[in-house]
């Protein structure tokens, strides 16, 4: 599991560690990746320095199997778990 956010990797690091976060946090600050995976907003949108909230379900191949654009923060790794049972 990866997390990706706009920010640098010397805030992200900052982040990871103030909030124990136990998974890899890539910094993308020029939007590249955000660009690749329907992450970034549209340049005139209010909110276009912040990604948008979504995750995908990635098998070996590299094949994105499922996306997610996530509003239940609370209940999102269940949903991912169980579509990851049910393709397996």
């Amino acid at each position: 599991m990866l997390g990706a956010s706009f920010d640098t990797a010397e805030d992200n690091r900052a982040f990871a560690e103030a909030e124990s976060f136990g998974f890899q946090l890539l910094s993308d600050p020029d939007r590249t990746v955000g660009g690749a995976y329907d992450a970034a907003r549209p340049a005139d949108d209010p909110l276009a320095s912040l990604p948008l909230r979504v995750s995908y379900l990635i098998d070996p191949d590299g094949i994105i199997r499922r996306a997610y654009t996530v509003a239940d923060t609370a209940g999102h790794a269940a949903e991912v778990l169980a579509d990851l049972q049910s393709l397996q």
